[in-house]
């Protein structure tokens, strides 16, 4: 691989969210700061949104990461479940057995009772849900109804819900309406700028070891910024590809034209663009279409 070639520690453009390669943008910060915040004075639920591939698993590591050992917290990543898969779910991830328990309502009491001896030994417990946008309305209402679990001073379990903007499309229809209303606080993260798009090259690469200065010509960077639209997880494909394609040339910078090739060759950015032309495309017949109305 071309980890030696460029004198790399390690690979700095993998598409595991490792925490140890968080960049502090200005939009991941702003939603990272509003997290602490809520966790840290009880909120019940916080909502953060974003497009795919913009971050939010990473957020989501990072905030597990920084959680000390006051907090239990309880994840899932894969939120295709039914209501009693949920509970289930979140009694595991509590170091329940949820097997000890057929009737759901023993399973919940249970659950309630080990929320209170964590409340009562001073642990503040979250649930964390990643792609929720996967969630059923059935499942919402049964993560809405946990959080109906308190003493007669304080909640007892506090909610993050990790979603794309599909989730807010949900959120708005009438009977889910009651957990919409729960939602104390909610951040919809950006995509990066251009500056962004330097910072989070220089980030990665200097986390990866890499100390020769640019890597990336302007030129290249440029194209990078053009083709990803932003997108932390496009440009990490891109990134990657490119500095395969430098390796296999035997150059130690990525330009323009080697980014070019790490462009040609994904899918994805092909299919962002051909999405970004049929709504251009779209548009412009509508105004066409228009104006032989008003014509005639």
């Amino acid at each position: 691989m071309y980890q030696e070639f460029f004198q790399l520690q390690a690979l700095p453009f993998t598409l595991t969210p490792n925490p140890n390669f968080y960049c502090q943008l200005k939009g991941h910060q702003e939603a990272f700061n509003i997290l602490q915040f809520c966790v840290n004075s009880g909120e019940g639920f916080i909502k953060i949104v974003g497009e795919v591939g913009s971050g939010k698993t990473l957020l989501c590591r990072k905030l597990l990461e920084s959680l000390d050992n006051s907090f239990v917290s309880a994840y899932i990543p894969n939120p295709d479940l039914t209501p009693v898969e949920v509970r289930k779910a979140f009694a595991r991830e509590l170091g329940l057995d949820p097997t000890s328990w057929q009737d759901q309502h023993e399973l919940l009491t249970a659950i309630y009772q080990h929320l209170i001896t964590l409340h009562a030994n001073g642990k503040k417990v979250i649930l964390i849900v990643d792609e929720a946008q996967a969630l059923t309305d059935e499942s919402l209402e049964t993560i809405r109804l946990l959080t109906n679990l308190e003493t007669e001073s304080s909640k007892l379990l506090q909610v993050i819900l990790f979603g794309q903007p599909e989730l807010d499309e949900r959120l708005n229809k009438a009977h889910l309406r009651q957990l919409k209303q729960r939602i104390s606080f909610t951040y919809s993260l950006p995509l990066m700028n251009r500056l962004d798009l330097d910072i989070y090259i220089h980030h990665r690469l200097a986390v990866a070891g890499y100390t020769h200065g640019n890597l990336f010509t302007k030129k290249a960077s440029n194209l990078l910024f053009k083709a990803s639209g932003g997108i932390p997880r496009i440009v990490n494909i891109l990134s990657h590809k490119a500095l395969l394609v430098a390796y296999g040339r035997g150059s130690h910078q990525v330009c323009h034209r080697t980014m070019r090739v790490a462009v040609k060759d994904t899918d994805s950015v092909k299919s962002t663009k051909k999405r970004k032309w049929a709504i251009i495309g779209l548009s412009v017949c509508t105004v066409v279409l228009f104006a032989v109305y008003i014509i005639y």
